[in-house]
């Protein structure tokens, strides 16, 4: 099976999410939350995405997370990283509780896929200032992609992680988590890099790029992914894949939002104001773009 012919098994199993005007969705993904430890990519930036999705919250956005939302390679079990970072993951639950949550699963958080794994590890974790179990998020599904079926229109957008254009990361991900968990989260620390890795190599960015345009090219089909941390939003003319990028940029997250018929890349920052006062603010990198007129 080809890259073309993974991208489409995940789109024609897809669950339908209708949207309109006045639907209002905020997409992210590779936030690779860990356990706190040295190794956890995800750590200096919770307070950029924690305070980001406390606006979206407040904003009535619908949050969808494009996969990779939680570091599985480098780290074996959720108990690990869910007491590091329970402000993060109760703000997620408020979402969850009122019908405002996706989740998609990466390479990277690809035992997701096992029901077994979720309603283990997620329906309900320990937590040990209460000495209890208590909920999390009860009989959630994460799902290999999502399609987002605009009103009166028979063109669709194609949500997944885009690990599916890289048959490495697809097929063999069990192989690539052995060798992030026991060889190169070890020489990390003597500065050596992941040459396998998405994130690291350009040249398999763009291979893997090349694979989820042509899928755009030949269905027609808008498709938003996240997987090679490389924002894209395409100008007029160009095929319709977009990529949110990731939440573990240096100093920065970046995400796509869908809101009241436009389409937008943006990004979450420290930033100064004259007296020299340290604020966390969203700034556009690309659009507004009428959604409509892509579809």
């Amino acid at each position: 099976m080809n890259a073309v012919d993974r991208i489409s098994k995940a789109f024609q199993s897809a669950e339908e999410i209708p949207v309109d005007d006045s639907s209002k969705m905020i997409l992210m993904s590779d936030v690779h939350r860990g356990d706190g430890s040295w190794a956890d990519d995800f750590s200096g930036n919770e307070n950029l995405y924690f305070a980001a999705l406390t606006h979206y919250y407040k904003e009535q956005y619908t949050y969808i997370e494009l996969g990779d939302g939680d570091e599985l390679w480098k780290y074996k079990n959720m108990s690990d990283i869910v007491p590091v970072h329970k402000d993060t993951f109760s703000l997620l639950q408020k979402y969850y509780n009122e019908g405002r949550l996706y989740f998609i699963y990466g390479n990277h958080d690809m035992v997701k896929s096992n029901d077994h794994f979720v309603q283990k590890c997620f329906n309900r974790y320990y937590d040990a200032e209460e000495n209890r179990h208590v909920p999390l998020f009860e009989n959630v599904k994460f799902h290999e992609g999502l399609v987002l079926r605009y009103k009166d229109s028979d063109r669709k957008i194609l949500l997944i992680h885009g690990h599916q254009g890289s048959m490495l990361d697809y097929t063999f991900w069990g192989l690539r988590r052995f060798l992030v968990r026991y060889v190169w989260k070890k020489l990390e620390l003597f500065g050596f890099k992941d040459p396998t890795s998405t994130a690291k190599n350009y040249h398999k960015k763009d291979s893997i790029e090349q694979n989820l345009t042509e899928w755009v090219n030949q269905e027609k089909h808008m498709l938003i992914a996240g997987h090679t941390h490389r924002p894209m939003f395409p100008d007029a003319g160009k095929p319709l894949y977009f990529n949110d990028g990731s939440c573990v940029h240096p100093r920065s997250i970046t995400g796509i939002e869908i809101a009241e018929g436009n389409i937008t890349l943006v990004k979450w920052n420290i930033k100064t104001k004259d007296n020299g006062t340290l604020y966390i603010g969203r700034e556009v990198l690309a659009g507004p773009r009428d959604l409509k007129g892509y579809l």
